[in-house]
């Protein structure tokens, strides 16, 4: 165990990169948006599938999409009547950046 720190001196803050990485984890706040970046994981899904697959309501899974897509976690490709959805790969290796961070303090 380390010793308590009595200054915090030292310490680099960086605001931007604070928010970036409460973005993502906001994204991350609810157990069926891990449960679908787990099902993207090296795959491309259709939108009906990942309902089937986590057997919520398609509005429920329609919600929890957005909030992912919103974040940058999760890419849509619209071909009518259909929607392909992708993990962003280049997000989750910003999201290891952004916790490595907190490993160098």
């Amino acid at each position: 165990m380390t010793e308590c720190l009595t200054t915090l001196d030292g310490i680099q803050f960086n605001e931007a990169e604070e928010k970036e990485l409460a973005s993502f984890a906001k994204a991350l706040g609810h157990p069926a948006r891990v449960r679908l970046l787990k099902i993207l994981a090296g795959r491309v899904c259709l939108g009906s599938d990942l309902v089937d697959q986590l057997g919520l309501a398609q509005s429920t899974v329609s919600e929890h999409l957005r909030i992912l897509r919103e974040a940058g976690l999760v890419d849509a490709k619209v071909t009518h009547p259909r929607t392909c959805f992708s993990l962003r790969p280049e997000a989750l290796e910003r999201i290891r950046q952004l916790l490595g961070d907190l490993y160098s303090l």
